[in-house]
C-alpha cells in the first residue's frame, strides 16, 4: 500500500485530465515517459486509473487524498521555477501560459526576460468565472497571486520568488499545446511581442525560424515588457 505514496504517483493522478496520453502526462509534471508508464500501470493494478482512451482517474478520494498531501508539503517549503509550471496542472481547471511565458513556452524556454530571482511572476490565463477558485487553489499551496496585473510586491516580505499573475477572460480558452504545456496561440503570441518587439526581437526570429512564420523585421521602438 505504501509504496503507492509516491511524489510520481500523486503528480500523474493531479495532473491528468481525461483522455490524456502518457506521453502529455509525462511532459506535464515534467518526467520521463519510462517512468510515468511504470507509475501509470502500477495505479491502473490497484484501480485508481484507467487506460481507454487515454487515461482517466477512477479514484477521485485518492486525487483528493494528493491534492491535500501536496499542499501541506507545499506550505512548507516553497515551488522552485520549474515547480511552477507543474502546480497549474494540479487545479482541474482550464488555463493557459500567457505574456511573457506564452514566449517562454513557445520558445521551449530559450528565451527568459524580466525576471529574476528577487521575483518570479509565472503568467497564465483563466476563465473570468474560474478566478475565485483559482485564487483559492494558490492559497491552499501557500504562493501568492495576483489578477490582472503583474505586482513583483507580493513576494518582497517572503522568502520565495514564485507567485502567479492571472489574466482573466470571458473569451473561450482554447489553448495549444507545447511539449505538455497549455499555451496562447503562436498567433496571438507574436503579436504580443510584436508590441514589445524592443524586449523580444531575438524570440522573434527564433519562432520565425522554428515554426516557419514570416516575421518582417524592423526597427523596434522600446516599450517594457509587462
Amino acid at each position: 500500500m505504501m509504496d503507492s505514496v509516491d511524489p510520481t504517483a500523486a503528480k500523474i493522478v493531479l495532473a491528468a485530465s481525461e483522455g490524456d496520453s502518457i506521453r502529455r502526462i509525462a511532459q506535464k509534471i515534467d518526467g520521463t515517459y519510462s517512468w510515468v508508464y511504470t507509475w501509470v500501470e502500477r495505479l491502473e493494478e490497484i484501480d485508481v486509473v484507467e487506460r481507454a482512451d487515454g487515461i482517466r482517474v477512477t479514484a477521485p478520494e485518492v486525487r483528493d487524498g494528493y491534492a491535500e498531501l501536496m499542499a501541506s508539503i507545499a506550505r512548507q517549503t516553497s515551488p522552485g521555477v520549474e515547480e511552477s509550471y507543474v502546480i497549474p496542472h494540479f487545479a482541474g481547471m482550464d488555463f493557459a501560459f500567457t505574456k511573457i511565458d506564452a514566449v517562454y513556452v513557445w520558445t521551449h524556454g530559450g528565451y527568459q526576460i524580466a525576471r529574476g530571482g528577487d521575483a518570479y511572476p509565472v503568467f497564465i490565463q483563466v476563465h473570468d468565472a474560474d478566478v475565485g477558485q483559482w485564487q483559492s487553489f494558490f492559497e491552499r499551496y501557500d504562493i501568492p497571486c495576483v489578477i490582472g496585473e503583474r505586482d513583483d510586491s507580493v513576494v518582497e516580505d517572503v522568502e520565495q520568488s514564485v507567485y502567479y499573475s492571472v489574466y482573466p477572460t470571458t473569451d473561450p480558452i482554447d489553448p495549444e499545446w507545447v511539449e505538455g504545456d497549455p499555451v496562447v496561440p503562436l498567433s496571438e503570441t507574436i503579436e504580443y511581442m510584436r508590441e514589445y518587439r524592443w524586449n523580444f526581437e531575438p524570440a522573434l526570429e527564433m519562432v520565425a525560424d522554428e515554426y516557419d512564420v514570416d516575421i518582417d523585421v524592423d526597427s523596434p521602438s522600446y516599450a517594457p515588457a509587462q
